[in-house]
């Protein structure tokens, strides 16, 4: 009779554990989440950080705040989430520079510091000339180019960006050799490019939209499997004449801590993926011409070893590869 006993209240606290468990979980998120943005305010992460989210509380309950850490091209914000509380409270908006602060030396961070959520966009680099250029084809530029080592000026938005190596990445595999100038974000590229100082800009497709629709230049072609839906006209880079198997992309996607709880996690993955089908997020996007790609953990987090492995190469060709042992 007591070992009945005994049992029945063994079988009693093991259900009352498992409701208090589930209990707990059921409940987050109890108050607003912040996303932290590692750019700043009205660029092109911080828009699509806060389209993203501006709907969130449909999906959790509560709201999603973005806030803005800015510094160390990321590492500031970025770093943070990483070493935030893993109680699902912080999440990441986490981009492209993430996949070349260990390759390039800049910071001991990787991918593999965050609990992953989803990708969110994955934008592919156009390469451009005025609508003036000598140049109609991308393969005039690079047969000049072979010709002529060092003299074509590509202006680039940064050493050691997705724009900047996606070009050198092309370059090296056909041995041709750039004279790279970098500047200060997308826009001083495009006013440099229509303004005559450089001869080629490369860019994010979605950049030079407007100045594709006023006729004010060219694009040659565009770094990606297929051609881009706003710009049905322009070729993509194999179609150009020039076969990439593996283009560098320009990519954001979402991070939390390492360590959050499995069943807290699971809440993140569908509240964010709820947030990423919600259509007026997905009407904004296409209006701004943004490529929305969404994989899960697992599938981000295959597409980030693989964007590091075709980042070694482009790096070390532009002198940048310091790898972080």
């Amino acid at each position: 009779m007591l070992k009945k006993i005994g049992l029945m209240f063994t079988v009693a606290a093991v259900m009352i554990g498992f409701t208090v468990t589930n209990g707990i979980a059921a409940k987050f998120p109890t108050k607003d989440i912040t996303l932290i943005c590692p750019w700043s305010a009205g660029g092109g992460t911080d828009t699509i950080s806060r389209a993203l989210v501006k709907n969130a509380k449909k999906y959790f309950g509560v709201n999603v705040n973005v806030v803005n850490k800015t510094g160390g091209m990321g590492a500031v914000g970025m770093g943070s989430v990483a070493t935030a509380r893993p109680d699902g409270y912080i999440v990441g908006m986490i981009t492209f520079q993430l996949s070349t602060f260990r390759l390039m030396g800049l910071a001991d961070l990787s991918y593999r510091d965050y609990s992953l959520i989803q990708l969110v966009n994955r934008s592919p680099a156009s390469i451009s000339v005025d609508a003036e250029s000598r140049w109609q084809t991308l393969k005039q530029v690079m047969d000049y180019a072979r010709e002529n080592p060092g003299i074509v000026t590509v202006g680039h938005s940064g050493a050691g960006g997705g724009w900047h190596l996606a070009i050198a990445s092309i370059a090296t595999m056909n041995k041709v050799k750039f004279n790279y100038v970098p500047f200060d974000g997308a826009a001083p590229t495009r006013t440099a490019l229509i303004g005559g100082h450089i001869d080629v800009a490369t860019t994010g497709i979605d950049e030079v939209l407007e100045l594709y629709k006023a006729g004010m230049l060219r694009i040659l072609a565009v770094n990606a499997f297929e051609r881009h839906p706003l710009f049905p006209k322009v070729p993509t880079i194999d179609e150009a004449g020039f076969p990439n198997p593996s283009p560098i992309f320009d990519w954001r996607g979402l991070g939390a801590p390492e360590g959050v709880p499995e069943d807290v996690m699971e809440v993140l993955i569908k509240g964010f993926k709820q947030c990423f089908e919600d259509p007026e997020f997905v009407k904004l996007a296409d209006q701004l011409g943004l490529p929305l790609v969404y994989k899960d953990p697992e599938g981000f987090e295959e597409f980030l070893a693989g964007m590091e492995e075709t980042l070694e190469p482009a790096l070390e060709s532009v002198g940048l590869l310091k790898p972080i042992e």
